[in-house]
């Protein structure tokens, strides 16, 4: 996968309340995918777009669009959403 194809799998982050409580008790974030996006390729966007491994990714089908709710090594999704400007 290049650079082009992980930034059509990964549309934007998304950021709420409920997000930035997650970010800090979990180390979560969420973003918004593309529909066909699978988990294993939404792990490998996120580590050639952001240099960041992802633990675990979950999905969810949102009026949104698909929504992956992505897990970090500790600390990780702060400085993650720091870089990205969400904090």
């Amino acid at each position: 996968m290049n650079a082009e194809q992980a930034r059509s799998i990964i549309i934007r982050p998304y950021i709420t309340e409920k997000i930035y409580t997650k970010m800090d008790k979990e180390d979560i974030l969420a973003f918004i995918v593309h529909d066909k996006a699978d988990k294993q390729s939404i792990k490998e966007a996120i580590k050639i777009l952001y240099n960041v491994d992802a633990v675990d990714v979950n999905t969810a089908r949102t009026i949104y669009g698909k929504k992956a709710y992505v897990k970090f090594k500790a600390g990780a999704a702060r400085d993650l959403a720091t870089k990205l400007g969400l904090v």
